[in-house]
C-alpha cells in the first residue's frame, strides 16, 4: 500500500490534476497492485478462457464470490448466497436437418443448405415445420417515433415474414440498433409464425454469405424461465431462415415486385415497402438441447440512509470469456481474456474495496453484479434484470466496465450512452477528478450502447453508462488510438489477450492506470450514492420515450435472496 502512494502521487503530479498528495485525500485509493492480483489469476491459463457453464468459469465466479465475502459485503444472490444460478440451454442444429422448401404454381422447389440458405437451431423444439405464405415486409420495423410502420397494410397472421438485414441509414446507430433488437417482437406482434431474412448485395459487401455459414456448428444459448423456456425468445415465430441474395430470388418469383428492383432501392438509400409474395414455404430443422447453468456474482453494501438505502447504484462486469479454441495444432489454445473482460471484473472487485474502507457507507446502497454469458448474448446480465434480486424499480443507474484496454496512460475516457440520461455530467466530473477528459463516443455507428450487459437494464428503463478507456494517450509516443485498434484486430476473442502476449507487444500492462479508472468508477458510483435526486433519462434522448423509468415496467418480478 506504500508502494502504491508513491505511484499515485507521481501520476497525479503528471497528470496535473491536483495539488494534494495521496496522503492528503480523504477517500480510500485504489492499488495497482491488487488489480494486477486479480487480472493475474482471472487470465490464467488455468481458467482455461472461462467459457460460460465451464469448469473454468465457476472458478472464476467462486473467486469473485469469495473476494466479496472477504470484504464484508452482504451476499444478493439466491437463498443467501453470493450467487444467482442461471439457468440455461444451449442448442444445437441438427447436421444436415435445415430444409426449405418454395411452394409455387410450378410446383416445389427445395433450396440447397448452406449453399442458398441456412438456420440456426430452435431453442423451443427439438423438432419443428412450418408451412406458411410470404409477405416481404422491408426491414420488419416499427417505430412511431421515426414514423416507420414496415406492416403497416399487410396481413401476416399465420405467415412469414421475409425482411431485410441491416436498418435503414436515416436512423441514428443507437436507435437503429434498439429498434433492430425489437424485429422478431415486431413480427410476431404482427401474427407472423415465421421469419425469413435476406442477405443482399449491400449485406454481402460488408460480410460475406460465405462467412457467416463457417460458424454453423456454433451452439447457441438462451436464458430459461421458472417454467424451463428460453427466455427472450418469441415462442409463435416456429421457423426461420438467412437466404443467400441470389438464391432468395426464386422468393419473388411471382412477386408484383422483383427482388432486384429492391436491392435498387436500397442502393438509393430508399425503403421498400412491403407486399405479398404469393407463394408459400415449409422451413423444418430438428435441434438437440443441452441444459446447464451458470452464476452471477451478486454482492450489496447496504446504504447508511434510512429513506435511500433500499435504493441501489448497480456496478457491473462480465465475468464470463470465450473458452478455447478447437484447433489442436496450436500450443496457444486458451483464450485468456485478460482485458475482456479481466480487467474490468479486476477493476469492479477494487472499487468494492474501497467503498467498504469508506468510514461511513454512501446514503444509497451499492450492488456489485458479476454476470455470466455476456458472449453468449448478454445472458447473465438479461436473466438479472428480468429475475432481479432487489426490486428493479430500486435499481437507479447503472455503471458497466467491459473490456478497458489497459495497455497506455489513457487521457480520456469514453461514457456510452452519457449523452442519454443525467449521468454524463457525473461522469464528466468524476473523470476530471482524476485528470481524465470525458471524450463524445469515437465509434457512433457501431452503437456500443447497445452491445454489453448494461443494455439489458437500460430495456427496463435504467440509466446506464459504460466505461471505456479513450483513445488519447497521455505519452506523445503513443497512438492511443493506433493501439486499441491493433488490440481489436490482432488480440480481441484471440488466445494472445493474455497478460504475457500483450505485455511482450505492448510493454508492461497499464495497471497503475487500472487504478485511475477504479478511481474514476468509485466516484461515479458516490456521487450516484449521495445524491438525493434519482437519475433520468434526457427528455431528448431517444430511449426517454422507449423505455421510461424503471417504476413503470409491470412486468419484471423480485426473486427471493
Amino acid at each position: 500500500m506504500n508502494y502504491f502512494s508513491v505511484v499515485v502521487a507521481a501520476s497525479l503530479l503528471l497528470l496535473g490534476c491536483s495539488s494534494l498528495s495521496t496522503t492528503e485525500r480523504s477517500e480510500p485509493q485504489a492499488s495497482a497492485a491488487a488489480i494486477e492480483g486479480h487480472m493475474l489469476f482471472l487470465a490464467s491459463d488455468e481458467l482455461e478462457g472461462r467459457d460460460t457453464g465451464s469448469r473454468g468459469h465457476e472458478i472464476a465466479a467462486l473467486y469473485i464470490a469469495t473476494q466479496l465475502q472477504a470484504l464484508g459485503l452482504e451476499p444478493a444472490g439466491d437463498n443467501g448466497s453470493f450467487f444467482q444460478r442461471v439457468p440455461l440451454r444451449s442448442s444445437r442444429l441438427v447436421p444436415n436437418s435445415a430444409r426449405m422448401v418454395l411452394h409455387t404454381a410450378d410446383g416445389d422447389q427445395e433450396l440447397a443448405y448452406p449453399k442458398a440458405f441456412f438456420s440456426s437451431a430452435d431453442p423451443v423444439a427439438t423438432e419443428s415445420s412450418i408451412t406458411a405464405p410470404l409477405v416481404f415486409v422491408g426491414y420488419g420495423l416499427i417505430s412511431e417515433e421515426f414514423g416507420i410502420n414496415d406492416y403497416q397494410g399487410l396481413d401476416l397472421s399465420g405467415k412469414i415474414a421475409v425482411m431485410l438485414p441491416g436498418l435503414p441509414e436515416h436512423i441514428p446507430s443507437e436507435e437503429a440498433a434498439h429498434l433492430g433488437r425489437e424485429r422478431s417482437r415486431f413480427a410476431a406482434e404482427q401474427g407472423a409464425i415465421g421469419i425469413i431474412t435476406i442477405h443482399t448485395p449491400q449485406r454481402e459487401a460488408v460480410r460475406p454469405y460465405a462467412n457467416s455459414i463457417l460458424y454453423l456448428n456454433t451452439p447457441s444459448m438462451r436464458w430459461l424461465d421458472s417454467d424451463g423456456q428460453p427466455g427472450g425468445v418469441q415462442r409463435q415465430l416456429r421457423g426461420g431462415a438467412y437466404v443467400h441474395h441470389e438464391a432468395a430470388e426464386a422468393l419473388f418469383a411471382e412477386a408484383s415486385t422483383s427482388l432486384s428492383s429492391v436491392y435498387a432501392m436500397l442502393d438509393e438509400k430508399k425503403m421498400p415497402q412491403g407486399f405479398a409474395l404469393n407463394i408459400s414455404a415449409t422451413l423444418s430443422r430438428q435441434s438437440t438441447h443441452d441444459d446447464i447453468s451458470s452464476p452471477n456474482v451478486v454482492a450489496v453494501l447496504p446504504g447508511s440512509d434510512p429513506s435511500l438505502r433500499d435504493e441501489y447504484v448497480v456496478l457491473t462486469a462480465h465475468s464470463d470469456h470465450i473458452g478455447m479454441i478447437q484447433d489442436v495444432r496450436s500450443d496457444n489454445r486458451v483464450n485468456n481474456g485478460a482485458m475482456d473482460n479481466a480487467a474490468g471484473v479486476a477493476i469492479l472487485l477494487e472499487t468494492a474495496r474501497m467503498f467498504t474502507e469508506l468510514q461511513q457507507a454512501p446514503k444509497r446502497s451499492i450492488l456489485f453484479l458479476v454476470v455470466t454469458g455476456e458472449e453468449k448474448g448478454l445472458l447473465g446480465a438479461d436473466y438479472y434484470a428480468h429475475n432481479p434480486t432487489r426490486p428493479i424499480e430500486n435499481l437507479i443507474a447503472n455503471v458497466n466496465m467491459d473490456m478497458p484496454v489497459l495497455l497506455y496512460p489513457f487521457a480520456d475516457l469514453i461514457a456510452f450512452g452519457a449523452n442519454h440520461s443525467s449521468l454524463g455530467p457525473v461522469v464528466e466530473r468524476a473523470a476530471a477528478r482524476e485528470g481524465i477528459r470525458l471524450s463524445p463516443d469515437p465509434m457512433p455507428e457501431q452503437a456500443i450502447f447497445t452491445r454489453s450487459d448494461h443494455y439489458t437494464l437500460v430495456r427496463q428503463g435504467i440509466p446506464a453508462v459504460f466505461l471505456m478507456t479513450g483513445f488519447e494517450s497521455q505519452d506523445p509516443k503513443q497512438d492511443a488510438a493506433a493501439i486499441w485498434g491493433s488490440f481489436f484486430s490482432k488480440h480481441y476473442h484471440k488466445p494472445t489477450d493474455s497478460i504475457a502476449d500483450l505485455t511482450r507487444e505492448y510493454g508492461p500492462i497499464r495497471y497503475d492506470f487500472g487504478a485511475i479508472f477504479t478511481q474514476i468508477n468509485f466516484n461515479i458510483a458516490l456521487d450516484l450514492a449521495n445524491d438525493p435526486a434519482r437519475p433520468f433519462w434526457l427528455q431528448q434522448s431517444y430511449f426517454h420515450d422507449v423505455v421510461g423509468q424503471p417504476h413503470t415496467q409491470q412486468n419484471s418480478r423480485t426473486t427471493a435472496d
